[in-house]
């Protein structure tokens, strides 16, 4: 046996408590499921910021898709908008979660400000 033996290193420290909570930051863009870090996460400003954020965004997307679905059933040239539409939601929601992962805010005019309120 050797007697010089190194102990190994002690485990890494927990996170500190102002990092960003990724997996929060992620669900809240992620529609219904943005009532998770909403209501798990009361005390981080900035979760909640981005919780009511995700939450309006859904209302929003509902409302255009349901308001295109209907315009589309009279004027069946609107058809092809759909996922158009549809592909511009998907990149919108990608670059509001890049941004909250990196520690920033996506400030849609009208909207931003609507969530605010809450």
């Amino acid at each position: 046996m050797e007697a010089n033996a190194t102990p190994p290193p002690p485990p890494p420290p927990p996170p500190a408590s102002g990092q960003p909570n990724t997996a929060m930051l992620v669900l809240s863009y992620l529609g219904l499921l943005a009532l998770i870090p909403l209501l798990v996460e009361k005390n981080d400003k900035n979760v909640q910021w981005h919780a009511k954020h995700g939450l309006v965004l859904t209302a929003v997307w509902v409302v255009v898709y349901v308001g295109l679905m209907v315009m589309a059933m009279v004027v069946h040239a609107l058809f092809f908008l759909i996922p158009l539409v549809g592909l511009a939601w998907f990149v919108l929601i990608i670059v509001a979660i890049l941004k909250a992962v990196k520690g920033e805010r996506l400030i849609i005019p009208g909207i931003s400000e609507f969530a605010d309120k809450f």
